[in-house]
């Protein structure tokens, strides 16, 4: 399949403010969730620091919530990617404790190469992918993706493309907010807890 925008990413009506569900046809094609990361899995803080030595130091916060939301994606077969325009340690650190193997980062936030390329390898069309956004660097791909999705707190223009909404802020539980509501449109959100409860349950 190729890689093809659709017609139009307008706001669904009804399309959620937080509360309100995904649009089931729209949460039925995904095969492939990008999340931005600062902003989206972190609240865009950047801790700096240094050590004697002078090796710099850099620590971003992540909700641990979110990353068993990512986890549930990949159960209910999903493909996940995190995709930055900051090159980071810590981003690479997180990507391979959740075991996201699509962890994508460039400094000159060229992100619409990167996805253009998964696609590719991926054979699939711009309808399958959602995205969660929430700042001018990841709107080249957030205008082609059949799922735009924005936190509470994104730019308005962000804002104002997706087609759903978290009520909660980037990096305070609004990944975890947007994975329970997709698993709830696509029907599967019973399975994914299942699979969780047979992680932690068996032995």
């Amino acid at each position: 399949m190729t890689a093809q925008s659709p017609e139009s990413n307008r706001p669904v009506e009804g399309d959620a403010e937080g509360g309100g569900g995904i649009p089931v046809d729209l949460a039925r094609r995904v095969r492939l969730v990008i999340f931005d990361v600062d902003g989206v899995l972190t609240d865009a803080g950047v801790y700096m620091g240094a050590t004697r030595s002078g090796e710099v130091l850099e620590l971003k916060r992540f909700d641990v919530r979110d990353g068993l939301g990512m986890k549930m994606l990949r159960w209910a077969g999903l493909e996940v990617a995190m995709v930055s325009g900051r090159v980071s340690a810590a981003t690479e650190a997180r990507a391979a404790e959740l075991g996201v193997v699509e962890c994508h980062q460039d400094g000159g936030a060229k992100k619409l190469a990167i996805v253009r390329d998964m696609l590719a390898r991926m054979e699939l069309g711009w309808e399958e992918v959602a995205m969660v956004a929430d700042d001018l660097p990841d709107l080249a791909v957030f205008r082609h993706v059949g799922l735009p999705v924005a936190v509470a707190n994104a730019v308005p223009r962000i804002a104002e493309m997706a087609v759903w909404r978290t009520s909660c802020s980037g990096g305070r539980g609004a990944v975890r907010e947007f994975c329970d509501a997709l698993l709830e449109a696509r029907g599967q959100m019973d399975e994914a807890v299942d699979r969780y409860l047979d992680r932690v349950t068996t032995p």
